[in-house]
């Protein structure tokens, strides 16, 4: 402890930070790095694996974007209501004394934006490497000799050598989404909606395995830590609040058991994230791509009955701007899904992270969209985005977002799992006899210590379908202290790429000022502003609670768990939050 108060933060991170792995796994993304490094890898959650189906690669091993007309009605409701609060057209109405049609475009003075370079995303090469290049050495060669080296004799040679081509047997990441659904591909998430992506067409195996594969394939391809070493390395796993208990076992059992890491510790991705930014309380108010939670956090420790989670994010904002243009008519006649092709989607979150933001009036801007049709390379077109700043807005009006384009998976389709997303708190986790040791540790007959568990203790919090305002201020108002409450709001945190969002922060003090009831003594809403990127506030938190949480009772060893369970010894996990968050302080301001 004296060492600690004593030391520079970067010679503690040099020191314990070289052998520790910092992993915040989220639906669409997973941030993982060293604790030496100064920001994660930021890599899409995701893997496409080759299978013999000649036709179609299916997201998440089920597909259904069907929206019913109510949604449609609602949808164009929500929209006109944000209309009228910036002042801009209804769908239903046409720009005034526009001699040019919107779809066309213009480049001139009164264009709010100037066009920003968006560069086209290519296919990615589905072969093996080895392979690829005999085959190029051979198609040179040809060349060589006199042959016609005409385009299209090079793709009849390419067919003469496809039988010798060896398709990759997985591909990850960003790689995985640029894949066309012609290939020979099926493309999996493994975390949807803030929860494992357990349905009849995904089982929990596979969901798990396919982390496996991709964890393993980052720790080896961009950590370069080979599985023979993994035992010198511990993780700190930053977990978000959507996750139940036992969802949290079976991953530090793959952690622990499947990756070989020799020790883990679990944080919660809120107190991560006001350790990230050097603070003691606040409301952590993380926008993720498909959820979004909501949690206070008071002197280093979480207020677990706060806890909210809305069911929408940055891809629904996405899905938003793409519908607001086909409303208005300026989206070129090209075929944009984002559930089929990925690489849509890929384009235009591109296009909402440089074009949308919150303010009044119109806003539009002279944009380059591509399309992607089959194998073939990208075509541009230039068109005129529209309402740029409505998408946004679904945030605080989520009916503009449908966000229900996947339907929530019976209960009977779980089987042996039947508890996955159920409340489980109070239910031990006795193992069944027909049930793999691989998900069950052997702790005498069950798991008592995840009912005592600190963090996690409490009922997971159910969806709620309100505005991100109303959510905000039904968090901190369920404190129920007037102190707090007048501190919470004052001290809101925006995590989560969409936190970036121009105008965001001003919208949200707005908007939850006015959501607080009249008869509440609070006046004053303020959004702190983040020391570090949002996006990765929480793992840079994992960080510092990872190097300074060293060596004490919350470490998880590989051997405690495998052979012997764990048993938590104190009742308190930050006892000494001060310290701690004074020492987080610190680092930030190091």
């Amino acid at each position: 402890m004296d060492y600690l108060k004593s030391a520079l933060p970067s010679q503690i991170i040099s020191e314990r930070g070289s052998n520790l792995v910092v992993i915040n796994p989220g639906s669409a993304n997973i941030r993982i790095g060293l604790a030496s490094q100064d920001t994660p890898f930021n890599i899409p959650h995701c893997i496409a694996r080759h299978t013999k189906k000649t036709e179609g690669n299916v997201i998440d091993q089920m597909l259904n974007s069907h929206v019913v007309p109510e949604q449609h009605k609602e949808r164009e409701k929500a929209y006109n209501t944000i209309a009228s609060l910036l002042k801009i057209p209804f769908l239903d109405e046409e720009a005034p004394s526009n001699s040019i049609p919107r779809k066309m475009g213009r480049v001139d003075g009164h264009n709010p934006h100037t066009i920003r370079k968006n560069l086209p995303f290519t296919w990615t090469n589905l072969y093996e490497e080895a392979i690829d290049s005999s085959v190029s050495l051979e198609t040179s060669s040809q060349g060589e000799n006199g042959e016609s080296s005409d385009p299209k004799e090079g793709e009849d040679s390419k067919d003469i050598n496809a039988s010798e081509r060896k398709f990759k047997e997985f591909i990850c990441g960003d790689e995985a989404l640029r894949i066309s659904p012609t290939e020979p591909y099926c493309i999996c998430r493994p975390i949807r909606r803030g929860h494992l992506n357990i349905s009849q067409h995904y089982s929990m195996q596979q969901v798990l395995d396919d982390m496996h594969t991709i964890w393993d394939w980052i720790l080896i391809e961009k950590l370069h830590i080979p599985r023979n070493e993994r035992n010198m390395y511990s993780a700190v796993l930053v977990m978000p609040e959507t996750f139940d208990n036992r969802e949290i076992k079976e991953i530090i059992t793959l952690v622990l058991r499947e990756l070989c890491f020799g020790s883990a510790v679990v944080h919660q991705e809120g107190i991560a994230a006001v350790f990230g930014n050097g603070l003691s309380t606040a409301c952590v108010v993380n926008i993720g791509a498909q959820v979004t939670s909501l949690i206070c956090i008071e002197d280093g420790g979480a207020l677990p009955s706060t806890g909210k989670t809305l069911p929408f994010g940055g891809e629904d904002i996405t899905r938003g701007l793409l519908w607001t243009q086909r409303h208005h008519q300026t989206w070129p006649q090209i075929r944009t899904d984002v559930f089929r092709k990925p690489i849509d989607l890929l384009m235009l979150n591109q296009l909402k992270e440089t074009y949308c933001e919150i303010k009044e009036e119109e806003l539009d801007a002279v944009a380059v969209v591509h399309s992607y049709e089959d194998k073939g390379p990208p075509v541009s077109h230039k068109i005129r985005l529209t309402a740029l700043n409505v998408p946004p807005m679904g945030l605080f009006y989520p009916k503009l977002l449908v966000p229900d384009v996947y339907p929530p998976p019976p209960r009977t389709w779980f089987h042996d799992y039947e508890d996955m997303l159920e409340d489980t708190w109070h239910i031990d986790f006795s193992r069944r006899s027909d049930m793999s040791d691989t998900f069950y540790p052997n702790v005498n007959g069950g798991l008592p210590m995840w009912e005592s568990y600190p963090i996690f203790s409490a009922k997971p919090k159910k969806e709620e379908k309100v505005g991100l305002a109303e959510a905000i201020t039904n968090c901190i108002l369920s404190t129920g202290r007037i102190d707090i409450q007048r501190k919470l709001f004052c001290s809101i945190q925006l995590t989560g790429g969409v936190a970036l969002t121009r105008g965001l922060v001003a919208a949200v003090e707005e908007r939850v000022l006015q959501a607080i009831p009249p008869n509440e003594a609070i006046d004053t809403v303020e959004v702190l502003q983040s020391r570090t990127n949002p996006t990765f506030v929480s793992w840079k938190g994992g960080v510092i609670l990872g190097v300074l949480d060293l060596g004490r009772d919350a470490w998880i060893s590989r051997e405690d768990w495998i052979h012997n369970g764990i048993h938590v010894g104190s009742s308190k996990k930050y006892k000494d939050s001060y310290y701690l968050q004074a020492q987080a302080m610190c680092y930030m301001n190091s």
